[in-house]
Order: structure tokens, then C-alpha cells, then sequence
């Protein structure tokens, strides 16, 4: 290749988005496309990319590992709850917890996992270190898919600045066929498929480079059995946390029932109301708040009867106002939360205001009726 027309693709060559943006896409687009439920990174660093799929409806648990503890721990407060998460429970659960230790080491925590995530970390692996991540990785771990991303060394010619490796702690950068290799053998050996692709294209012209990261997927050709999960199974964990939150859900019962409780008395505030409202309108009416008074008559009169026999329709009874749990329970979100009226009431059981057969939320007006 000339080398001025390598000297001037040094020079215009920017990615954009930045390229561990591109990265961490590709990844947040794999956990769109297959929704696991169970996401580790391997050589997690700052907490980016763990940051980005917390925000990936289908995830429930999320773990991060990294060699260098004090790394994590300055970023790792982004993976906390904040006050919104508290005040809006998700309906999904989620955990985060991050590991300080070395992908050269088993341990029992990281099993079970749907994806693991390895983006530009096998570069930084000492020789003894790489040999034994594909058995740690693949062998123990055993995940439906793995992501590795490394660099692609053969597209450092049109990089400025870089001399030998793209990082001083790289220890290691390999070109595609030296990354295929490797790739396609730890595949055949422990059961795997493998796919190759990568992000941050080269110019026009220069497409023989090939990307400037280069990315393997791998997919696991046969579901792990227990058995096999087991005999792995190492006595003692060696990894050490350093970080665990536990977000509020729905499916906690605790959270489930402050949520109930707020929209089934919201809900039950804005059918008082329409219905006030509307007795509003009949009073201003001698002719229409006749009529009006006989039917609240009426339902006074039978209001334990009536409550059960139209347990759909609101009333009001002298200072009181009745809305029917059935009518609250038909609305989307109460339904939703709820699952069954039984759930209903027995979440709401003791801390919301009902009728003496507790079939419907009572307001007393009273003071509502001395303001008008």
C-alpha cells in the first residue's frame, strides 16, 4: 500500500458514534434480538456498558467482573436505584452485582448466565491468562452466547498514533485471521457456532481491513446439563463483591401493594368526581335533583343490597360516596396490577376505606358538602 495514501486515511479517520458507543450498541441490539434474562460482562471496567442494559426490559440480572476493583468501584454508583425507581417500581425485577476477580478463575456465581460480554478484554489477558479463558468461559460458564470484541490490528495502519498496539496494557492484538483461528477452535471445542462481524468500518476503498473492531458471536449448539453444571462446580467461591443493588419491583409484594393502594384510591377519586359532577348538574335543576334524590334514596335505603346487585355503579348515600371495587378492578392499569379481584382485595385489605361488606371504597363528603 502507498504510503501516502496511508498517511492520509490516518488523518480522516473518526467514527461516529465514537466507537465504544458502536460497541455497546452491537450488544444492547444482540440483548433486543435474543432477550436474555441473565447478562454477565467480563472485564466490566467502569460500569458503561452495564449501565446501558439496565435499561433492557427483558434483563433480571446483571453481574460485572473486573481484575481492577478501584475501577469499578468510582462508577459503580451509577448502577443504583435512584428515587424514581422507588416511586415508579418496575414490573420486572432486577439485580446488579459487580466481581472483583480474574476471568482466569471459576466461580460458582457466574453460572447460569443466558449472554456473557466480553468487549476488548481479551487483549489485555496475559498469555497463562488467555489459555485458560476459553475452559472458564466456555467450558464452565457454558452460556447460550458469547460476545468477544477485540481489535483488529490490521486496521491500526490507519490509525494516527498508534505505532505497535492500540493500548499500552494490550498485550496482544490480533488480525482477522489470527482472530478467526482462535475463534473457530474454541468453538469446536466446547460446542459452539460462531459468527464474525464488527463495527467501525473502513473508508471506502480500503475494505481489506476489515473492521476496526472485530467481533466473534458464539452460540451454544447443545442446552447445559445440570449434571454437567455440577461436576463443574468448584467448592468455594473465589470472586469477592463489591457491589449489589437490588431494584424495587412489582414482583415484590411490598412495593405490589403501595402501588395498588395509590392507584386504586386515583382511581377511585376520579369516578367520586364524575359523579359529583354530575349530581352538581342535578342540583342546579329543582326537576332534575328531585329525581336525583329519589334514586340516592333509593340506594341508601337498599345500599347493601344494591351494592351487590349492581356492583358496577357508584353511589352515594347521604354524606358517603361508594365506588364499587368491581368498577375500579375493570380499569387497564388496577387490572393489570392486580391480576385477580381476590389479589385486589387482599392487597388493599386494612389500608384503604371500604363499605361495612367491603365491596366497595367509601368517601365521606361531608366537608366537601360545608366548602359548597
Amino acid at each position: 500500500m502507498d504510503k501516502n495514501f496511508k498517511e492520509e486515511f490516518r488523518q480522516i479517520i473518526k467514527f461516529e458514534p465514537p466507537l465504544y458507543k458502536q460497541r455497546y450498541q452491537f450488544v444492547k441490539d444482540l440483548v433486543e434480538k435474543y432477550k436474555p434474562k441473565k447478562v454477565a460482562d467480563l472485564g466490566c471496567a467502569d460500569c458503561s456498558l452495564l449501565w446501558m442494559l439496565k435499561f433492557c426490559s427483558c434483563i433480571e440480572v446483571l453481574a460485572g467482573l473486573d481484575i481492577c476493583a478501584n475501577v469499578m468501584k468510582e462508577k459503580m454508583h451509577t448502577l443504583s436505584p435512584l428515587p424514581v425507581d422507588y416511586l415508579q417500581p418496575s414490573e420486572r425485577s432486577l439485580t446488579v452485582t459487580l466481581h472483583h476477580g480474574s476471568v482466569a478463575h471459576k466461580d460458582p456465581c457466574m453460572l447460569g448466565y443466558d449472554l456473557v460480554t466480553c468487549i476488548e478484554l481479551i487483549e489485555h489477558l496475559e498469555e497463562s491468562e488467555l489459555k485458560k479463558f476459553p475452559e472458564v468461559v466456555f467450558g464452565f460458564m457454558a452460556p447460550s452466547i458469547v460476545v468477544i470484541s477485540t481489535p483488529n490490528s490490521e486496521f491500526n495502519c490507519l490509525l494516527p498514533r498508534v505505532m505497535l498496539y492500540r493500548h499500552p496494557d494490550h498485550k496482544f492484538e490480533w488480525s482477522q485471521a489470527e482472530f478467526q483461528s482462535w475463534a473457530l477452535e474454541t468453538a469446536r471445542c466446547y460446542d459452539y457456532s460462531v459468527e464474525f462481524t464488527g463495527v467501525g468500518h473502513p473508508p471506502t476503498g480500503m475494505e481489506k481491513v476489515g473492521f476496526c473492531t472485530q467481533i466473534g458471536v458464539f452460540f451454544r449448539k447443545y442446552p447445559q446439563s445440570a449434571e454437567s453444571v455440577q461436576s463443574e462446580k468448584p467448592m468455594e467461591a473465589v470472586y469477592k463483591t463489591v457491589f449489589k443493588a437490588v431494584y424495587p419491583s412489582l414482583k415484590d409484594e411490598k412495593y405490589l401493594q403501595t402501588a395498588v393502594i395509590s392507584e386504586v384510591i386515583f382511581t377511585a377519586q376520579i369516578i367520586k368526581h364524575r359523579l359529583m359532577s354530575k349530581r352538581q348538574e342535578y342540583s342546579d335543576d329543582p326537576e332534575r335533583k328531585s329525581k336525583f334524590q329519589l334514586s340516592m334514596d333509593y340506594f341508601s335505603d337498599y345500599l347493601g343490597k344494591v351494592v351487590v346487585e349492581k356492583n358496577m355503579e357508584p353511589f352515594v348515600s347521604g354524606n358517603e360516596v361508594y365506588i364499587p371495587l368491581r368498577t375500579i378492578f375493570s380499569f387497564p392499569k388496577v387490572n393489570r396490577l392486580c391480576g385477580t379481584f381476590e389479589k385486589l382485595c387482599k392487597l388493599i385489605a386494612g389500608k384503604v376505606t371500604l363499605s361495612s361488606d367491603g365491596s366497595a371504597v367509601m368517601f365521606n363528603i361531608e366537608h366537601e358538602n360545608e366548602e359548597n
